[in-house]
């Protein structure tokens, strides 16, 4: 696939950071020799997109896997290989809290799994040291979700929110300083627990759920079908939102690469994806916007069930601002309000209305909770980042509003030639 119609539309930053993203596709093309020719400032500002988008230790790897490092200046090299030592720790110590937490909830008979994270190795994560996770998720009956808080907050954890079948819980921490501290193996725990409905005319996926042996222990997983359209779906979510971790683009990218010649495992999907009624729009979308951006991919067992059923609104907004969704900067943008209205217009409602995700009525949560026997300089400190977060926010807000407002005009002009 060419890419240069879509180079047109990017930014010279954002060509930058696609020629990182083909790096990932095989054979490598052309547009990757853009990333010899760039400047220290550039780096700067892409080091900064790879921490946030979780791409940094990807990147890293498969320019060591291409044995194409001497692309890499030799302080981007060194940091980056930094990072990878911290993140290693950190994961093996995410891993050993994990081993402990599955321990605890078998026996105590929970019927639950184990969602994203560790269950995405082998196929979409070969190495999960790579991954940039920030906490472990588990699908939970939701008859045994009082049991699993109890064993949470035996182990330190606090309930941070809740929202709507989700609990997230925290240990008490100080908020990290600064993004580098993504790496590090910092105290803070973070779980979030997703109840599964008990409502027996639903289907039940905890109830076709498989073993994975990962890391010594026995962890309950969704089952293969399951796992993909669950995995689709939470990048569709993110997509359908303010930002979107490229990361998770590149670890679908490998899940349907590896399952490609799979006809089995497809027809499984799509029977998986016909009990959830916005699967089939939502794994369109996303295999749509992965080929745009990383060229053709996906199989036809896919593809003809999903991406050909994409309704035409939704399409073009995949052809317009779908790589620019992908390439955003931290904290992206409100464009993905656009594709929010065309989705409700195909009957998928989103949480919450158009207007309240232009004007928040209520200020961001506290990014850190009180530790106890706090000192007078903490309580300042906390304080402050408290305050710079808000800030921060509305800036995002204000800024990324207007220009909502003054895409939306654009888009309605569009959609109208399109409907014609």
């Amino acid at each position: 696939m060419k890419f240069e119609a879509i180079k047109e539309s990017l930014s010279a930053e954002q060509q930058i950071r696609h020629a990182v993203l083909l790096t990932f596709c095989d054979p490598l093309p052309a547009q990757c020799s853009l990333l010899r020719h760039i400047s220290s400032k550039d780096w700067k500002k892409l080091l900064h997109w790879l921490d946030t988008s979780g791409l940094a230790l990807y990147f890293l790897d498969r320019m060591l896997e291409l044995q194409r490092s001497e692309m890499l200046p030799p302080s981007v090299l060194e940091r980056l290989q930094q990072n990878l030592n911290d993140n290693i720790a950190r994961t093996q110590r995410m891993a050993a809290e994990s081993n402990t937490i599955h321990r605890e909830f078998q026996h105590s008979h929970l019927s639950y799994a184990t969602l994203k994270g560790f269950s995405l190795w082998p196929l979409s994560a070969p190495k999960p040291w790579l991954r940039s996770q920030l906490d472990l998720d588990f699908l939970v009956a939701e008859d045994h979700v009082p049991e699993a808080r109890r064993i949470l907050e035996q182990r330190g954890y606090y309930l941070h929110a809740v929202s709507d079948k989700s609990w997230e819980f925290k240990t008490i921490h100080a908020p990290g300083r600064s993004v580098k501290d993504l790496y590090k193996p910092l105290p803070l725990r973070c779980v979030e627990l997703h109840g599964e409905t008990s409502d027996q005319s639903r289907p039940s996926v905890l109830a076709r759920k498989h073993e994975l042996d990962f890391n010594d222990v026995s962890i309950p997983v969704l089952s293969r079908s399951d796992l993909f359209v669950g995995q689709g779906l939470h990048l569709f979510k993110h997509v359908a939102s303010e930002f979107s971790r490229t990361a998770h683009l590149v670890e679908f990218y490998r899940h349907v690469l590896a399952r490609y010649h799979d006809d089995l495992f497809w027809k499984e999907v799509q029977a998986a994806a016909e009990e959830n009624p916005k699967a089939a729009v939502a794994l369109g979308v996303i295999t749509m916007l992965t080929t745009q951006v990383m060229g053709n991919f996906a199989p036809e067992a896919l593809t003809n069930w999903t991406v050909h059923h994409v309704p035409a609104r939704v399409r073009s907004w995949v052809r317009l601002y779908g790589c620019k969704s992908v390439l955003a900067s931290f904290p992206g943008s409100k464009l993905y309000l656009l594709l929010q209205t065309e989705l409700e217009r195909e009957g998928m409602p989103s949480k919450r209305s158009l207007r309240q995700s232009l004007l928040p009525r209520s200020l961001p949560p506290a990014i850190a909770h009180t530790p106890p026997h706090e000192t007078v300089p903490e309580r300042i400190r906390r304080y402050f980042m408290q305050v710079r977060f808000v800030c921060f926010r509305l800036r995002f807000h204000l800024f990324e509003g207007l220009r909502y407002l003054c895409e939306s005009v654009k888009w309605r002009q569009r959609t109208r030639r399109l409907a014609l």
